[in-house]
């Protein structure tokens, strides 16, 4: 019985322990979620006044512009898939990793060639391990993501697009990233960012008139200017939407992981006092069976 104890008494002691890590977690992810929600805020105002102006311009101009316009033959596709640097998140990882292959098995059906572009260490873990093959790997910035690391992506993904899939680039680019949608959803989120398709980040009255617009020197500059920027906006804003989802994530992850640690405390307690009162029951049984022996004795 005193070795049973002593298990219960370990087991608790580790089951108090590992609530005070996950505890200590759930706090640091409770705090983290709070500054990148206030980080995709502050960028939305500046994303819908670029989808506005890339609108104007690809609505109120006949131009064909290489990034506006589909290409005849898609051979090779890029897929992005946004993941993060570390785990305790859950399913987080698991379900856009799932969502990227599955896209890509998608493509391959279509008779396209599926080029993996990956964003965050798990994404390079995962594909590292089975050995599968990708274009380009960017790691380290998935916590508290900087819009150097979105220039670097978008501008990468424009070569290989200007490139096109005769010469080893890309005919058209898919994101795959998880998008905050409360502090207990996280939905994967699937968007071709090329060729371009604009959409207005708020639906607008079908009676509203446009006005009339004027490009210059011309709207081909115009839009040269722009679509850059606009590629910039929507990747950084996947990368922040990534990072609030993960904190999201990390915190109910971690809020689950305390209270199964309170469901062990309660459980072991229990099964320690039951074996302590065996232990009592059975010292009292062997007394009183030892004075039976010696009075019967006499």
């Amino acid at each position: 019985m005193g070795a049973q104890l002593r298990v219960y008494k370990q087991k608790i002691s580790s089951a108090q322990t590992t609530k005070k890590i996950t505890k200590a977690m759930e706090l640091i992810a409770a705090s983290r979620i709070q500054k990148a929600m206030a980080r995709v805020r502050a960028s939305s105002p500046f994303a819908r006044a670029v989808t506005r102006a890339v609108s104007a311009v690809a609505t109120h101009s006949n131009i064909d512009h290489p990034l506006t316009v589909e290409r005849e033959t898609i051979r090779r596709s890029a897929v992005v898939i946004f993941t993060s640097d570390r785990g305790l998140a859950g399913a987080f990882n698991s379900q856009i990793l799932r969502e990227g292959l599955e896209l890509a098995q998608l493509l391959r059906q279509q008779g396209k060639e599926p080029v993996f572009y990956l964003i965050g260490r798990k994404a390079v873990g995962y594909f590292q391990f089975r050995r599968m093959e990708s274009a380009a790997e960017w790691t380290g910035d998935t916590d508290t993501p900087h819009f150097t690391t979105a220039e670097e992506i978008a501008a990468t993904l424009l070569d290989a697009y200007d490139r096109g899939g005769e010469e080893n680039g890309v005919d058209e680019i898919h994101l795959v990233y998880n998008r905050f949608v409360s502090m207990m959803t996280q939905s994967p989120e699937t968007v071709r960012l090329l060729p371009l398709e604009v959409v207005e980040a708020e639906e607008q009255s079908s009676a509203q008139v446009y006005p009339l617009y004027e490009f210059e020197p011309d709207a081909e500059t115009v839009l040269d200017a722009l679509l850059p920027v606009y590629i910039q906006s929507r990747v950084f804003n996947a990368l922040l939407q990534s990072s609030a989802a993960k904190h999201a994530a990390t915190q109910k992850a971690m809020k689950s992981a305390s209270d199964n640690a309170d469901k062990l405390i309660t459980d072991y307690t229990r099964l320690r006092n039951n074996a302590r009162q065996a232990e009592i029951t059975q010292q009292i049984a062997e007394i009183v069976g030892g004075a039976d022996a010696l009075s019967s004795g006499k």
